[in-house]
């Protein structure tokens, strides 16, 4: 093979392509000619392997292909323009799919938590059941509070993000039986119900508020969207509307993907507080409040914003359109 002669003979389609693969926005005619060029050098490009495989030529018309395939498919958007468009429109929609629900078992926790409370302070005879005096009393005046500054902050911040994360993935995966959900729910609210009313007992109820809600207002929203997410799932599951079951727990499973990576930055967000900020000696009280007020207001400003225009423009938190599976039609 005369390889000169064969680079002579198609240096101008060679030259064509590559000045077609470089113009954003080809004619119809232009569009067919580069995709009869791109199979013509792809078939020299196999010629030249085959008979004289000049690593020079091999490596020129590879380049020139690549171009030439992005030109006709298009090219991948950039990895930053995905995460970008992931946390600006995926997670915000999907979260705010989510809203009502979330809002629900914020609802349910708060009066459970609350009767939880109600009922052992106004039956003292009962609080034996939960300990001795002692066990009660050692509980509230030093075990409650030195908790949260016993331990080095980053690795105080890691365990609790990890036992946090744990008890949102439990409600999440076991969100398909309907049952998990609710039992993790219930055994925090309760927990956190028997929690206020030994704190009552010995008068350190003021003291409680003071170490749980600089963190716990986002920490308990993590754990609220976490359950929501797990009991959306069993509710299509149980009521999948116009879809067929299987297809509707895809997608519903797909949308909270967004929703599980958001409960991950909630519950992140959260331990960085209680690590570093709830069990401070430097802040005022007033100010690790504050914070936390902050960044649970700052949640829920992104939810019923970036969230509110993401599902309006019909983002679900689902992947998109290519990445879907095709979906025959069906009766309603």
């Amino acid at each position: 093979m005369d390889l000169d002669s064969f680079m002579a003979l198609r240096e101008d389609r060679w030259r064509r392509l590559q000045e077609l693969s470089r113009r954003s926005r080809p004619t119809g005619a232009e569009a067919d000619e580069l995709a009869r060029l791109y199979q013509l050098t792809a078939s020299d490009l196999a010629q030249v392997r085959s008979s004289a495989p000049d690593p020079a030529l091999v490596s020129r018309l590879s380049v020139l292909l690549a171009r030439a395939r992005a030109a006709i498919a298009g090219s991948r958007a950039p990895a930053h323009r995905e995460i970008a468009r992931f946390f600006a429109l995926s997670m915000p929609a999907s979260l705010y799919r989510l809203r009502w629900w979330t809002l629900a078992m914020m609802g349910a926790f708060l009066v459970i938590g609350t009767a939880t409370a109600v009922h052992y302070i106004t039956h003292p005879e009962l609080m034996s059941d939960l300990g001795t005096f002692d066990e009660r009393q050692q509980y509230a005046q030093e075990a409650f509070a030195t908790y949260y500054s016993d331990n080095p902050s980053t690795s105080f911040f890691a365990r609790v993000w990890t036992n946090n994360s744990w008890v949102a993935a439990m409600c999440v995966l076991g969100g398909i039986t309907g049952i998990i959900p609710i039992y993790v729910q219930l055994q925090n609210a309760v927990s956190v119900g028997v929690a206020a009313s030994v704190m009552h007992e010995f008068g350190q109820l003021g003291m409680m508020f003071q170490l749980i809600l600089p963190h716990g207002l986002l920490e308990l929203t993590g754990v609220w969207i976490a359950g929501a997410a797990g009991l959306r799932l069993a509710w299509t599951a149980l009521v999948p509307g116009p879809r067929p079951r299987l297809r509707a727990l895809a997608e519903e499973g797909r949308s909270m993907f967004g929703a599980v990576l958001g409960v991950v930055v909630v519950l992140l967000c959260s331990g960085i507080i209680e690590g570093y900020v709830t069990g401070s000696p430097i802040l005022p009280w007033w100010l690790k409040i504050l914070i936390g007020a902050i960044a649970v207001s700052g949640y829920w400003t992104m939810v019923f914003t970036l969230g509110r225009r993401a599902a309006l423009a019909g983002e679900t938190g689902d992947v998109s359109q290519e990445l879907r599976e095709d979906i025959a039609p069906v009766a309603a």
